[in-house]
């Protein structure tokens, strides 16, 4: 990034930089630095992420990477006061509150996300016009910024979604081919993130979720504000979200960036919503102070609800694509290529996913349901008294009181798993006494499932429906949510006699964190 201290290449040629966390945004790191002369020093806590870098090092690569140390957080933290890194890289994983972050900002060092070097990358590189069109918030980030980048490309744009959604963004910018970039970010890339300037923004929600991670509810907050920081052209919010316009009030942004705010409601004047079963932008057009253009209609969106009927679109799964749509036409996108955009998209794995019908009863996948916001989304979705909830896992210092209070009407009855089932279990006894509920020992992860769907499957009807949406993250039972999801599908289907069959029918939801 050109400025008093020269390009980025120059300001890293030689330099010390110390990259912690190795998995895949990691590594895009490392490679990226290597390509800047920097010299690195990788840190791990897994001795197999160290020993495949060292496996596939080789080149510049090789000569790049001069120290190597695997060791968990207090370690790493103890070594890096020790090492000459004057810069840290750090990855999403490593709390706010932990260990590393605290010694770097005692010995001064100065910390980036791996979002922030791909920003100076870009402002360094030949194409530093490319439009960066972020989006955060507690839930929806996935289905939102796969919406989006639906919508560009419908547009006729290389626009590829990165970010917190699996693609690091620094692949993104260095392959060189986007013409824009749909940036899903969480609030741990947001935290160590100093000088993005994107041309629009988004927080579509906030709940609480990762407190943590960040230490509590202000300072997550805070975190999920940054996206608006230095925004150029449009800071979107959510009408029905006051922390959301409220952020939007309190940011520093560019002067001219205007606030447009979605709604489910009919818009007004600088506003997205809903008018009957129409997306309509009064926002970006010459006429928006006297008349709205159509952007879609539900039916663009009929693949992704409940049984392809738009009528039976979630209300949440509208305010994502309210927003997405904000974000396109802040880009220059056409009407026409929203809908277009919005009848391509293809939701992705674990996101209300039907995995299984049989016996009049619904299975239905919704593991990326990992804050109580985004499982009370889903769970109010179903008519009353016909959900059986399988629920739990690793809390992240969420409280489920709220949660269960409002989704005990739509409940026939409750499956508890995680290793620590306290939280939810005190939940359940006080907001819904007499709900059947049956608690899943701790196991390895297939057994954990595979009891899981028997236990739900004693509860269930016909007529119900079976959704696993933990309210919880996985890291305590299972390896990601994927995982938790996929051994729950095989497990149903297994269940229901269905073995070896694929998905019956997938819809979108929220995503997270």
């Amino acid at each position: 990034m050109s400025g008093p201290g020269g390009s980025l290449s120059d300001q890293l040629d030689g330099a010390h930089v110390a990259v912690v966390g190795l998995g895949r945004t990691g590594r895009a790191v490392v490679d990226a630095l290597a390509t800047l002369g920097a010299r690195i020093h990788v840190f791990d806590s897994r001795e197999a992420s160290i020993e495949a870098l060292d496996a596939t090092a080789h080149g510049t690569l090789a000569t790049s990477v001069v120290s190597a140390t695997v060791a968990d957080g207090e370690a790493t933290a103890a070594a890096l006061a020790d090492s000459p890194a004057r810069l840290l890289v750090v990855s999403p994983g490593v709390p706010a509150t932990g260990p590393v972050l605290r010694t770097a900002e005692a010995a001064g060092i100065e910390t980036w996300s791996e979002i922030e070097l791909a920003w100076r990358l870009q402002q360094d590189s030949s194409r530093a016009d490319v439009p960066w069109l972020t989006l955060t918030g507690t839930d929806g980030k996935t289905t939102t910024v796969g919406m989006l980048s639906a919508i560009l490309e419908a547009q006729g744009l290389t626009a590829p979604a990165v970010g917190n959604i699996g693609t690091p963004v620094i692949e993104a910018v260095l392959a060189g081919s986007a013409d824009a970039l749909a940036v899903e970010l969480s609030s741990f890339q947001l935290h160590t993130t100093r000088t993005l300037s994107p041309l629009a923004s988004a927080c579509l929600n906030l709940a609480a979720d990762h407190l943590d991670w960040h230490g509590g509810p202000e300072a997550y907050a805070a975190d999920k504000a940054r996206v608006y920081a230095r925004t150029r052209l449009a800071a979107v919010y959510n009408l029905a979200d006051g922390a959301t316009e409220d952020m939007v009030r309190r940011a520093d942004v560019v002067e001219g960036c205007r606030a447009v705010g979605f709604t489910l409601a009919a818009p007004g004047l600088g506003q997205v919503g809903m008018v009957e079963d129409m997306l309509v932008d009064r926002a970006f057009h010459a006429e928006r102070r006297s008349s709205g253009v159509e952007l879609a209609t539900a039916t663009d969106m009929a693949h992704l609800a409940p049984g392809r009927r738009p009528e039976n679109l979630p209300a949440h799964l509208l305010a994502d694509a309210l927003a997405a749509a904000c974000l396109a036409r802040a880009a220059g996108v056409g009407a026409e290529s929203v809908a277009a955009g919005l009848r391509d998209y293809s939701p992705g794995a674990h996101r209300i996913v039907t995995v299984a019908q049989a016996d009049g009863v619904t299975w239905v996948d919704d593991s990326k349901a990992t804050n109580p916001h985004s499982a009370e989304a889903a769970l109010t979705s179903l008519p009353k008294g016909t959900g059986v909830w399988i629920c739990g896992g690793d809390t992240k210092g969420a409280q489920f009181f709220d949660l269960v209070r409002t989704v005990r009407p739509h409940l026939r009855g409750a499956v508890v798993i995680g290793k620590d089932q306290s939280d939810i279990l005190a939940a359940l006894e006080q907001e819904a006494p007499g709900l059947p509920v049956t608690r899943v020992s701790d196991a390895a992860p297939e057994r954990v499932s595979v009891a899981a769907v028997e236990a739900a499957g004693a509860l269930a009807r016909s007529g119900d429906t079976v959704m696993l949406a933990p309210a919880c993250a996985s890291w305590d039972q299972f390896t990601s949510y994927a995982q938790r999801g996929d051994l729950f599908a095989a497990a149903a289907r297994a269940h229901t006699g269905l073995a070896g069959a694929q998905t019956v029918e997938a819809s979108g939801v929220q995503g997270q964190p």
